[in-house]
């Protein structure tokens, strides 16, 4: 099971260190943007990352022309992130799971991708790319049947070419004006990717059922977050409250390096990859 994950990883005490940390423990798992970053979908903060302004939820909510402009731009990301593919790191701690390492998975990214490796225990904190909520009465759909109004509506928004994908899945589009956006069939409301949005608050049931995971677990295992956004912060503190060992993966520093008991400075694929060939059975 574990040849498609042999990737090469440098040996240095910090692997090993955390290696033994996670053998005969019951690991939760907190994972950010840095887990896609090698199936295509680019890092919020990382090096090289874009500077841009996210939609705000009170201007999606506030701005008939925010959500055309968010929609067009949505909609054109979505034909590169809804095809992207889990990679190794995924796909490793799937393996974990399904050997009883790890207990349960949180994950900061909306790309679905833990899910599509074969993880069944996952809490997305920020919601999911591949779903859509009606504002108004809470009807959920598919986010390809969405996206196939959009483009019966738009037929000429189907553009060819290359577009930088952003990291929740959208693009920059600056004019939109003429863009016809699908309402929700049930009540005609106000259609919305089923994503927290920057102004929008984790919900508590969701939050709680991450806490949860954590709560029941020996060790807390963050891959590839630099943990900036304040709903990885506070499962790192709750982890520390609770005298749990925390082991960070990540290229550069991250806010939760000073409550770390290991980090492992390196790319999150090649080291949970690693983690699966040592403690996988």
């Amino acid at each position: 099971m574990t040849s498609d994950l042999e990737v090469p990883v440098r040996g240095d005490a910090a692997l090993d260190q955390a290696t033994d940390l996670l053998r005969g423990a019951r690991v939760a798992v907190l994972t950010g943007a840095g887990v896609s970053t090698d199936s295509g979908i680019p890092d919020y903060r990382g090096e090289g990352a874009p500077v841009r302004t996210p939609m705000t939820f009170q201007a999606f909510l506030a701005s008939e022309a925010a959500r055309k402009r968010y929609w067009a731009g949505s909609h054109l990301g979505w034909r590169a992130f809804g095809a992207a593919q889990p990679n190794v790191g995924h796909r490793a701690l799937a393996l974990l799971e399904a050997s009883g390492v790890v207990s349960g998975l949180v994950t900061q990214n909306v790309d679905g991708l833990h899910r599509r490796a074969g993880s069944r225990h996952v809490v997305e904190l920020h919601g999911g790319m591949d779903r859509v909520l009606c504002l108004t009465c809470g009807q959920q759909f598919a986010r390809q049947a969405v996206a196939d109004r959009l483009a019966v509506l738009n037929p000429r928004i189907e553009l060819e070419g290359e577009f930088a994908v952003n990291p929740d899945g959208d693009v920059d589009v600056d004019d939109a004006a003429s863009l016809v956006v699908p309402d929700c069939t049930v009540c005609g409301g106000i259609l919305k990717p089923d994503v927290v949005f920057f102004g929008e608050f984790v919900p508590p049931d969701v939050f709680e059922s991450a806490a949860s995971i954590v709560r029941r677990s020996d060790v807390l295992l963050v891959a590839g977050s630099s943990l900036v956004v304040n709903s990885g912060m506070r499962l790192i503190e709750l982890a520390r409250r609770r005298r749990m060992p925390i082991v960070v993966v990540n290229r550069g520093i991250t806010r939760g390096d000073s409550r770390a008991a290991v980090k492992v400075d390196a790319g999150a694929s090649e080291t949970l990859a690693a983690f699966a060939a040592a403690l996988a059975s």
